[in-house]
Order: C-alpha cells, then sequence, then structure tokens
C-alpha cells in the first residue's frame, strides 16, 4: 500500500471502530436501517471513495475502494453493503453513461445527497442474466418499463437505480440494455422487505415497473450494450465484495483470539490448547491469502488487465469462502458462548453466507475460472 493507501486505511478503521461497530448489534437485531452508520461515512467522505474528483468524489482507485469496504465491513457488514450500493450505481455510469448523465448524478453520490442500487437479478433471472423477462419498449422522447426485479439492495431507500431491460427480446443476451432509473418516477412499486438471514439492516426488495416512463436521455451507453456494462461492473465490484467477505472475517478471527486468551479450561486458557492454535493459523492464513488476492484484483481492475474477470472471480470466490469458514470455526471456538448473541460472532457467521451467493454465487465463479484455465490451454 502506498502512504495514502495507509492513511485511508486508518481512518477508515477509526470511523468503523468508533461510529459504526457500537450500532451494529442494534442494526442486526431490530433489522433497521444503519441511517447513523451511513451518516457517518458520509461525514467522513468514505461512502464512495472511488467517484472522480472531477464529479465532486474521492477519485480513489479499486484499492481505495477495497481497503475501505473491509474496514467498514470488520465493524458491521449491512452498513458497508448499504454504502455499497451507491458504488455498484456509480460504476455503470462511469463506464459507459455519458458526460451529462455523470454531471447529473455522480455528484450527488459523491456528496451523499443521493444513495444508489443496481438492479440486474430478477424471479426467474439469476445467474441465468440474458433471461432476464424486464423489458423496455421505445416511445417517443425514451421508453416504458415493465416486469419485476428482485433480491434488489436499497430498494425503496435508494433515489436513483441502475435497472437493466430487454429492448429487443429477439435479440437475447445482445437486447439488453441499461437505465437510470429515479425513485420518483411514476409507476415504481416496492415490494415487501425480505426477511434475510443476515444483513438484515441492509433494505432487500422486489420492484415492480409499471409502464414507468424513462427518457432517452438515462440510456447508459448504446442500446443493446446492456449484458457488457452489467459483466463489466460486476467484474470491478466482485473487489468489493471480496473485500467486505475480509472484513467479516478478520473481525471473527479478533473476537475469537480475544475469547480463547481469556477463556480458562483445565487450568489453562483455551488460547494454549494446540487444536484451537492450529484453527487459529488456518484462519488467519487463509483471511491473509484472501486480502491479497483482494489486492491483486483491485490493482488489476485500476491497470485495466486483461484478466480483471478472473482476478475477480478469483478473489470473491476464495475471501468469501475463507469468511464462511472463518466465522464457522470462530462460533466454535467461543463454544455456547458463540452460538448466542452476547458475542457477534453469531450474526458474523450470518452475514458471511451472502458473499457466496450474491454478485454471483461461487459456483459461477468457478465457472468463470475453469472457462479461463482451459481456454488458455487449447
Amino acid at each position: 500500500m502506498s502512504d495514502e493507501h495507509r492513511a485511508l486505511r486508518e481512518t477508515a478503521a477509526a470511523v468503523a471502530d468508533t461510529q459504526i461497530a457500537p450500532h451494529a448489534a442494534m442494526v442486526d437485531e431490530c433489522a433497521e436501517f444503519p441511517e447513523q452508520s451511513l451518516k457517518a461515512l458520509i461525514a467522513a467522505n468514505l461512502h464512495a471513495v472511488g467517484v472522480p474528483e472531477e464529479y465532486g468524489g474521492q477519485g480513489g482507485d479499486h484499492l481505495a475502494s477495497a481497503i475501505v469496504a473491509e474496514e467498514i465491513a470488520r465493524a458491521c457488514a449491512t452498513t458497508q453493503q448499504v454504502a455499497g450500493g451507491s458504488e455498484l450505481f456509480a460504476t455503470p455510469v462511469l463506464l459507459a453513461g455519458s458526460p451529462e448523465l455523470k454531471s447529473k448524478y455522480l455528484p450527488r453520490i459523491a456528496s451523499g445527497e443521493f444513495l444508489g442500487a443496481f438492479a440486474l437479478s430478477e424471479p426467474e433471472a439469476g445467474s441465468d442474466v440474458a433471461s432476464m423477462r424486464v423489458h423496455a419498449r421505445a416511445v417517443p422522447g425514451g421508453w416504458t418499463l415493465n416486469g419485476t426485479k428482485r433480491w434488489i439492495t436499497n430498494a425503496g431507500h435508494a433515489d436513483v437505480y441502475i435497472v437493466f431491460a430487454s429492448t429487443d427480446p429477439s435479440a437475447g443476451a445482445r437486447g439488453i440494455s441499461a437505465f437510470v432509473v429515479e425513485s420518483t418516477d411514476a409507476g415504481i412499486v416496492f415490494g415487501a422487505l425480505e426477511r434475510k438471514m443476515g444483513l438484515r439492516g441492509s433494505p432487500t426488495r422486489e420492484i415492480t415497473f409499471d409502464n414507468v416512463f424513462v427518457p432517452s436521455d438515462r440510456l447508459i451507453g448504446e442500446a443493446g450494450r446492456g449484458l457488457r456494462i452489467a459483466l463489466g461492473t460486476l467484474d470491478r465490484t466482485r473487489t468489493v465484495v471480496a473485500a467486505q467477505a475480509v472484513g467479516i472475517a478478520q473481525a471473527a478471527l479478533d473476537v475469537a483470539t480475544d475469547y480463547a486468551k481469556q477463556r480458562v479450561q483445565f487450568g489453562s486458557p483455551i488460547s494454549q490448547f494446540q487444536g484451537i492454535q492450529f484453527m487459529a493459523a488456518d484462519m488467519a492464513t487463509n483471511i491473509r491469502a484472501a486480502r491479497l488476492l483482494t489486492w491483486a484484483a483491485s490493482i488489476a481492475c485500476d491497470q485495466n488487465h486483461s484478466e480483471v474477470g478472473l482476478a475477480g472471480a478469483m478473489a470473491k470466490c476464495f475471501a468469501s469462502d475463507t469468511a464462511m469458514s472463518a466465522t464457522t470455526d470462530a462460533v466454535q471456538i467461543l463454544g455456547g458462548a458463540g452460538y448466542v448473541k452476547d458475542y457477534p460472532v453469531e450474526r458474523m457467521m450470518r452475514d458471511a453466507k451472502i458473499t457466496q451467493i450474491y454478485e454471483g454465487t461461487n459456483q459461477i465463479q468457478r465457472l468463470v475460472i475453469a472457462r479461463q484455465l482451459f481456454s488458455e490451454r487449447r
């Protein structure tokens, strides 16, 4: 890391420890939106560090985004997930949006005035994105959207959404386009909050579009390029998911090692037992490896490397598997104490699970890795 990255990490860690961590248990227990924590991130300019300076942002690179995401997730994965919605909104606009579109929305994301969201998944189109049924029909002056999106983070709270829709059903994957939809557009209906295992304070809902009119200037890039924009976005934001997973895993290791040094059995702290030591050693080794994979993938994004997709898939897959195993082992080290809400590791274990699922399941990530591996050897 550069000196700037180290300073950013220290700032993010301080905000996380003092202004976010104290609210994490209540956010989870009550499934409440992390309003105070999000305000603290915005006040510290940590909510959208990747927005370029020309649009009022911090101009941080992908590594900066990953560093901040890890520190925030270490304190409260829900808060990091909510803030991450704005990055998911900003990335496709930066990749393919017109200068006018960037100038209209990115400054509001950078200032914290707007919260963003990314609407790609549907009830029948999860991993199979190309089979989406939400469609957009060309009308004078723009498009009308109809259909339903599912599993949308920040739905109902976000001010702006990236929405992917089929503009040419006969073209399949080549007929998908991307749009900016505002929460005030007529015809948007939000479903009930999903009752989730983890990230309980992060609002997740269905969104139904009933003849929602979107002006033509809110089309991102060209019609028919939406799937490429979506995949290009996910190639980059998977590094943030990986960082989120690393943060959760690191938090679980911290709690487990502190507990092991204090918990006495058979006359000794359990940290002196080889069984516990080996578990902690494996956790720490895998977390370090996951962090380095995440940083490498972030740097690949910053360099626009040809292996951005591969690097992101590896980082996301390994880091999320590490988060799941590390949090499970943390619960085991705490024993009965780990199974109750008096300690945070059971929350961390519930939060960790979704990192193996969203932004492409780990089975999909393994397909991405395997296809590139074998295509290179043909």
